[in-house]
């Protein structure tokens, strides 16, 4: 087919137009995270191959394209909304008033100036300052991918969308009624009265109705979905009625909805479907958008857009710069704001055409403006990356193994969970999780195990109750048996019976009131363990709980563990964790005498730890002596509770990563591994190919942590 035959059969055929946006959301990505650059930068790309100024397949105007794009602009700003830690968000939400106000005052200003400079008159030049003042944080999912979404500055800025959006589009208002010569203060009243209006409602009725939907929908995830969604849409639509910007409706709503609706698979869901299907589409739209030729022609040939993209970098640059001086940020934290506070795209084109239709804008400005938004749209997720990789690194060298790690596992006594369900593995968890509960001298934790039964409906139907009464029974007998072991070997334990529809969930909820600092989940053998990183009952656990999990393969007694091996991919609070969950164990292990003799009798020898990390053959000596010294930092110092624990930190050059570690592996009696559970594009990605392909291997015992996502 033709590149015009193509153009028309989509055109006439929304199905196939989905198709295709589709297939470019799936393929794209992947390409360009292997060229080691940001998915939207791809998706753009993507956007201007098909769009009408390269293979003309798609267009902007398409009713389809207009459609899930508009979805996929409210969904991100939904999203911000709804993943804010909310407590995080009340302590400085006077910071994100300050910052949105610097960051639309600031711009407001310089674009105003910039308009009366080139000869407009007042009424366009102020709407031209509004149009830089509002912003879009385009750069959030790659935030979402380094699992910073709790980060201080991040809360800042996107708090700040809400002040910026609403103002720079009240100006909007007041300049078209201005241009139009109607302007009232009784119209302007009734505006703000209209906004506010507009939004206590949709956070009070969305709450409201929210938290009674929450308790009637137990059997009704989909149902819940459904609603979610439609709170969404409707609070979209409404913030247009009451005149504002539909993405300030779809931020409140997702601020209400987190309220209400609580962490499991109907909010993983919710996000997903964002994630992976509208907002991939939305900046593919910005890409049909975009004629090179005349977008390089605009950039080059008309000083005003060059002038305008200046000011407005600059402008949004020293906002984010005297909130850093104001609030004693980083660098890295400053860029954050900086890169969040930059993208022009959602207001700012409905202001633009909002204004050119009004004529108070020209086509000069016109074409200005969508330059801005294309560079400011790459520009602004790329310095994104580049703030997290530099936040990531401060929080690293941060790090000290005696205040880190959200376990502090050398010092702090435990509550660690033990879920129940096999009598076969009883025993060999109960075990492992009495060496992971002890603390300070004087200070011991406790070993929560956990069984939880779910009815069945199908089951009550056709026996009555008589399914739940002997689920029960079973469980109260497997708690009997773990008092017996925690007698038996001598650890504090308060067994917990727990009924509910989800065990997942169950487990998460019960952890939670619990107030468990740690999860120990056991699945057999490496080759299961590998297996449900692709999702189970255990990646469900993991995805819900607020705690990190220890997934266990255990081949030996805990207590005969004695050489254990910790791979160490980079300085982080997970590798810390890592560090520290083997100190914990060894210094269990190392004083238990009933663990000096194996099963037979023989001594097992003294109990090491090797710090193992393979890297690049050509990386620097100076990187490598630095790595060196950080995690001599982390080695335990002298302790006259314990006995003294032999520590190895071996820096090894190797391409073959995963081969290096099956090798060391065959020389230890535990690996130590941590998931890379991270938020990838927005995606929740269960962990690396590297580690899976290591479990499916590994012969000897095997501990997985797993972070919590949220």
């Amino acid at each position: 087919m033709s590149q015009s035959s193509v153009a028309t059969f989509l055109a006439a055929n929304p199905l196939g137009s989905f198709a295709l946006l589709l297939a470019l959301s799936v393929l794209v990505p992947p390409l360009f995270r292997r060229m080691r650059l940001p998915d939207l930068v791809g998706l753009l790309v993507a956007g201007v191959l098909v769009g009408p100024h390269a293979l003309g397949w798609l267009s902007a105007e398409s009713p389809t394209v207009t459609l899930l794009s508009d979805v996929g602009v409210v969904y991100l700003l939904f999203i911000a909304g709804l993943e804010i830690d909310l407590a995080e968000f009340q302590r400085i939400r006077q910071r994100s008033f300050r910052f949105g106000l610097l960051t639309f005052s600031l711009p407001m200003a310089a674009g105003t100036a910039l308009g009366f400079a080139s000869g407009f008159g007042a009424v366009s030049a102020v709407l031209l300052g509004s149009i830089l003042a509002s912003h879009t944080p385009l750069g959030y999912p790659i935030v979402r991918s380094y699992g910073a979404v709790r980060e201080e500055s991040v809360t800042v800025a996107i708090g700040g969308t809400i002040f910026t959006d609403i103002a720079s589009l009240l100006v909007l208002a007041l300049c078209i009624s201005l241009g139009a010569g109607n302007f009232s203060a009784v119209g302007l009243i009734g505006l703000l009265l209209k906004v506010a209006l507009f939004a206590v409602t949709t956070v009070v009725v969305i709450r409201r109705l929210g938290h009674a939907l929450v308790r009637r929908s137990v059997d009704g995830d989909g149902r819940l979905l459904v609603a979610v969604l439609l709170a969404l849409l409707l609070s979209a639509v409404g913030a247009e009625l009451a005149g504002v910007e539909k993405i300030v409706g779809a931020f409140l709503a997702g601020l209400a909805v987190n309220a209400v609706l609580p962490e499991g698979p109907v909010k993983e869901q919710v996000i997903v479907v964002g994630a992976s299907l509208f907002i991939p589409i939305f900046f593919i739209d910005l890409g049909l958008l975009l004629d090179v030729p005349v977008f390089l022609r605009t950039v080059v040939g008309f000083g005003f857009a060059a002038a305008l993209i200046t000011v407005l970098i600059a402008s949004k640059g020293l906002a984010s710069w005297i909130s850093g001086l104001i609030y004693r940020y980083s660098s890295a934290e400053v860029l954050t704001l900086w890169s969040l506070s930059l993208p022009q795209v959602a207001a700012t084109l409905a202001a633009t055409t909002v204004g050119y239709r009004a004529g108070l804008l020209n086509e000069t400005v016109l074409n200005s403006v969508l330059a801005m938004m294309v560079v400011t749209a790459i520009l602004g997720p790329a310095l994104t990356g580049v703030a997290m990789a530099r936040l990531r690194e401060e929080r690293t060298a941060a790090l000290q193994a005696d205040t880190s790690g959200q376990l502090a596992l050398v010092h702090r006594a435990l509550r660690v969970m033990v879920p129940i369900a096999n009598p076969a593995s009883e025993r060999a968890l109960l075990g492992m999780a009495s060496q992971l509960i002890g603390g300070e001298e004087g200070r011991e934790g406790l070993v929560l195990p956990l069984a939880v039964v779910t009815p069945s409906r199908s089951e009550a139907e056709r026996q009555g109750s008589l399914a739940l009464t002997t689920d029960l029974a079973r469980a109260r007998q497997l708690l009997v048996d773990t008092e017996a072991i925690s007698r038996e070997l001598q650890f504090p334990s308060s067994p917990l019976l727990r009924v509910d529809h989800e065990v997942a969930g169950g487990i998460a909820r019960a952890a939670l009131e619990q107030g468990a600092d740690l999860l120990v989940v056991g699945v057999g053998s490496p080759a299961r363990l590998g297996r449900w990183l692709f999702g189970d009952l255990v990646d469900g656990l993991c995805r819900q709980a607020h705690c990190p999990v220890v997934v266990t393969s255990l081949r030996h007694d805990p207590r005969e563990l004695r050489r254990l091996l910790v791979p160490i991919k980079d300085l982080s609070s997970s590798a810390l964790e890592q560090v520290q969950l083997a100190e914990r164990i060894a210094n269990s292990v190392g004083n238990d005498p009933r663990s000096l003799a194996g099963a037979g009798g023989a001594a097992t020898g003294p109990m090491r730890i090797t710090l193992l990390h393979l890297h690049d053959p050509r990386l620097p000596e100076s990187e490598r002596q630095q790595i060196r010294q950080q995690l001599q930092q982390w080695l335990p110092g002298p302790d006259a509770r314990h006995k003294p624990v032999a520590v190895d930190v071996q820096l090894v050059p190797s391409l073959a990563i995963e081969a290096g570690i099956l090798r060391q592996a065959s020389l230890h009696d535990l690996v130590i591994l941590r998931s890379q559970r991270r938020l990838v594009g927005g995606l929740p990605i269960a962990a690396s190919d590297r580690a899976s392909w290591l479990l499916r291997r590994l012969s000897c015992s095997t501990l997985v942590i797993s972070d919590p996502l949220h």
